[in-house]
């Protein structure tokens, strides 16, 4: 079933002639570049928005995952914290933010004189709060969702990507930081960059799947319960690193890591 989904999704997108992909350098957007490439060649560009909140791991990545498999890469380097509809941190920060990445989007593919634009979300997407997907939702004249479109999840994305051996496959969901700061508490650099740095902290002592939520100063850690144990014998170790880049209190969620916990409020 997922052959034939996939035999439907390459067939596509080798009719549309050329394409950018949207690339943010997760197992969706570098699968379906890989997918892009493998229909259009040379008639396909990966462009990454780096944002203030993405962080600069992923930024790397992205340039690795792109060289990997072969594809052009461009990056778009974009300030959105000097827009209030996205520094102010309402629950809709993510549409205003989406409509913004779309907006360059179109931009690159009218300078490359490209004719679609591709981005990557699934048909797993749905299970979430995504206030993103509306404004993808107002661009569905000229921006394609080609997992969705072929009922593609993410599961079977992962399984894609492993069949082709990209080294994206396990890569675990890294979304922007603006998302680790309750709605309501407006952005600034370096809250954005005092939460990196604690993440980037705790993923040199080995923890890969994890998030930092900033509560006006409180670090709420959130971890995979099998990760508790590991924690707690750092718990010294980290509890002095964060504190020394600027958090007064350092607490691990009994509950574990979980997407989209700021969304629990609403």
């Amino acid at each position: 079933m997922l052959d034939t989904k996939l035999d439907w999704l390459i067939r596509t997108v080798t009719g549309m002639g050329s394409a950018i992909v949207a690339f943010s350098g997760g197992v969706d957007s570098v699968t379906l570049a890989y997918l892009a490439h493998k229909a259009l060649g040379d008639n396909v560009v990966a462009v990454t928005v780096n944002l203030k909140s993405y962080p600069k791991r992923e930024l790397e990545l992205s340039r690795n995952f792109a060289e990997e498999i072969g594809i052009r890469h461009i990056i778009i380097d974009f300030d959105e914290l000097k827009l209030p509809s996205i520094s102010n941190n309402t629950p809709q920060r993510c549409y205003h933010c989406k409509k913004e990445i779309l907006a360059l989007l179109r931009s690159v593919r009218d300078e490359l004189g490209f004719t679609h634009i591709l981005e990557g979300s699934n048909l797993s997407d749905a299970d979430s709060y995504r206030p993103g997907s509306k404004a993808l939702l107002e661009s569905k004249d000229d921006v394609i969702s080609p997992f969705v479109d072929f009922g593609i999840s993410k599961d079977e994305i992962r399984e894609i990507a492993r069949k082709e051996g990209l080294s994206v496959a396990d890569k675990p969901s890294s979304p922007c930081l603006a998302s680790r700061f309750p709605y309501g508490d407006k952005l600034k650099m370096e809250m954005l960059e005092r939460v990196e740095a604690a993440e980037d902290y705790l993923m040199t002592l080995g923890f890969s799947e994890l998030r930092v939520r900033d509560h006006k100063g409180l670090a709420r850690i959130e971890l995979s319960p099998a990760d508790f144990q590991s924690f707690l014998e750092y718990r010294d170790v980290i509890s002095s690193y964060f504190k020394k880049i600027g958090f007064e209190y350092v607490t691990l969620d009994i509950q574990g890591l979980r997407s989209g916990s700021m969304d629990e409020v609403l």
